[in-house]
């Protein structure tokens, strides 16, 4: 009949069903037995437990063997989620000093993380001095799921040379994520040459095999140890810096802007690195780190800021020896020639001051005399050469390829983090700005070192060993030598500009010039033939004091440069900070006149806007 139901297809359906759940089932015990491994992890944590074996970190020296940085135990307290039940947590909290809720949001942000298992041991606290955590070690059979790793942090022997050191800090997710080798609550170089030198400092991670009971009762290593893995610890590390010498830097820029680098120009290790303001290294470290490092960063006058390598500054007069070297390579200027200085460059109804000498001029005696009319005649000279460059946007294109092989324009390549490259300007940057309508006069301030063009002070002394060496010059960098291991080639092979030794010869000479009795003759040294150049780089507000010099003349040692921020003319503080840089590292100490003009230098404070450093 119509109206009955059709049960004939009934065990179809039936069996189809049931196939179905059969189905469902079937790939439900694979994902957990074969595709999952939360069982296995399970299991395996009963009966085995991993212990990451940490390597002691590569100690720091200064290049006279000096232990600058050091290691000291502490502790990390761990915790096990899929263990961690029952507790008293009151009693926890008050053994660790903490509060529930501290305990409670500490669980969630573990818990949050994206690396998280509930099988292995997850950092809680970090650390704990040794005699903080013996109270804790005496309670530890109460707190099951916790446990104690030992760690170490680092040890700075000195409040100097915050900036270079730099510190160590605890992983982010970006540091995971970037190395496998590294897991939450692991530590990483954060600064400075803890960060640039990070793999050779940090050694290789070991691993020990512990054998668990049902109760979870360690019984002793996994086959007596076969597969356990010793920790090979990190490299220990010699700098370049002569720490009496970045003691004195360190003292000289105190209550003021600015920055101090000495390199030695034979090799190009960076002697002493000094920037103002700085901080005390012993504040970045243990669990104040945080707080310190905030109150820090909102500092106004910016602490964390490595004025050496980061600040970028108009270069003022030091630069006039690169234009010196250029115009010889490039004919505008020969070393007889002789412009006229009438207190300034005056041609074509611009004028560009100078101060009082005589005149006209040649190079040496301009070198000496820190002369702005020279430079711009000479600038002007080889833009207007059409006989030489077809326009120019041309001769410009040739201007900054040897501004950038002298070392100016991009970043130097030192061993350290955060440099800026400064800034040297090209020809498409002022066709933008005045749609290709320019010539040598809209640009005329660069000869000076004024204008668009800005150095970091590690890229002025860098000249300055470029001008000692009669040349050439190496990297710059702070590391000497690395305990089984080398430096990288990039800075032991020597940089030689586009510029003849002849011509450097005459940089040289116009630099001894200003000290024999020129802008620089503050900056003799008894016993040494010093050779010098002052900046004094127009700002917005008071001039910036800067000196760039290197001694001896012949086979020099080290070359310097002092920036002073508002300082004033080259001769107030760049001068005789410089000048204490050299004499303390070429005798060892400094006189008893000297010591004492050290000390008023020191005691002499800038104000910036309301600020008094």
């Amino acid at each position: 009949m119509n109206g009955e139901p059709n049960f004939s297809n009934r065990k179809y359906i039936i069996g189809g069903i049931a196939f179905c759940i059969t189905v469902v089932y079937i790939l439900r015990l694979l994902s957990l037995q074969i595709m999952s491994d939360d069982y296995k992890k399970n299991a395996d944590s009963n009966a085995f437990r991993k212990e990451i074996q940490y390597p002691s970190r590569g100690l720091i020296m200064d290049r006279k063997g000096r232990l600058l940085v050091y290691n000291e135990s502490s502790y990390n307290i761990m915790v096990v989620m899929n263990e961690q039940r029952g507790i008293d947590t009151l009693d926890f909290c008050q053994t660790v000093g903490i509060t529930r809720d501290h305990y409670i949001r500490r669980m969630d942000e573990i818990k949050a993380k994206p690396n998280y298992s509930r099988y292995t041991p997850q950092v809680f606290m970090t650390q704990i001095p040794a005699e903080e955590f013996s109270v804790f070690r005496e309670k530890l059979f109460r707190f099951k799921g916790f446990s104690v790793e030992k760690r170490s942090v680092r040890h700075y022997t000195t409040g100097l040379a915050a900036h270079l050191l730099g510190d160590v800090g605890e992983v982010n997710d970006a540091d995971i994520e970037n190395d496998d080798y590294y897991q939450s609550g692991d530590f990483i170089g954060k600064l400075g040459v803890e960060r640039s030198y990070e793999k050779q400092l940090r050694g290789e991670k070991g691993m020990r095999i512990m054998l668990r009971d049902v109760h979870g009762r360690t019984r002793g290593h996994y086959q007596d140890g076969r597969y356990d893995r010793a920790p090979v610890p990190g490299h220990d590390i010699t700098l370049s810096i002569d720490m009496d010498l970045q003691a004195l830097a360190e003292r000289l820029l105190e209550g003021k802007l600015g920055a101090i680098v000495a390199i030695e120009p034979a090799t190009g290790e960076i002697l002493c690195m000094a920037s103002s303001p700085t901080y005390d290294p012993r504040d970045m470290v243990g669990r104040n780190r945080g707080a310190n490092h905030l109150r820090l960063s909102r500092d106004p006058m910016r602490p964390l800021l490595n004025r050496a390598i980061m600040g970028t500054y108009p270069p003022g007069s030091t630069f006039k020896i690169t234009q010196a070297l250029l115009g010889l390579q490039e004919g505008s200027i020969t070393p007889d020639i002789a412009f006229p200085c009438n207190h300034g460059f005056n041609y074509k109804g611009l004028h560009l001051g100078c101060h009082g000498h005589a005149s006209p001029i040649p190079l040496v005696p301009a070198i000496g005399t820190s002369c702005n009319a020279y430079f711009c005649w000479n600038l002007n000279r080889m833009f207007s050469n059409r006989s030489k460059y077809h326009n120019v946007q041309e001769a410009m294109t040739v201007w900054k390829d040897y501004m950038v092989d002298m070392g100016f324009g991009y970043k130097l390549g030192v061993d350290l983090p955060g440099e800026r490259r400064g800034m040297i300007p090209n020809a498409d940057y002022y066709d933008s700005h005045y749609r290709g309508a320019w010539n040598a006069l809209t640009v005329i301030s660069i000869s000076i070192g004024q204008g668009e063009v800005t150095a970091t002070p590690l890229q002025i002394c860098n000249l300055a060993a470029t001008v000692a060496n009669r040349g050439h010059y190496y990297i710059p960098h702070v590391v000497h030598s690395i305990k089984g291991g080398q430096l990288d080639t990039l800075y032991t092979r020597p940089h030689r500009t586009r510029v003849d030794r002849k011509y450097y010869d005459l940089a040289v000479a116009g630099m001894r010039r200003a000290v024999t009795g020129g802008t620089c003759h503050a900056a003799n040294i008894p016993g040494y033939e010093v050779c010098g150049k002052t900046g004094t780089a127009q700002n917005r507000g008071h001039d910036h004091s800067a000196f760039m010099g290197f001694a001896p003349m012949d086979k020099p040692r080290i070359a310097v440069v002092a920036y002073v921020e508002n300082g004033g003319f080259g001769a107030v503080y760049g001068v005789p900070i410089g000048t204490l840089i050299m004499e303390q590292y070429l005798n060892g100490s400094l006189s008893e006149a000297s010591e004492k003009r050290a000390a008023e230098i020191q005691a002499k404070r800038i104000k910036y806007g309301d600020y008094v450093r």
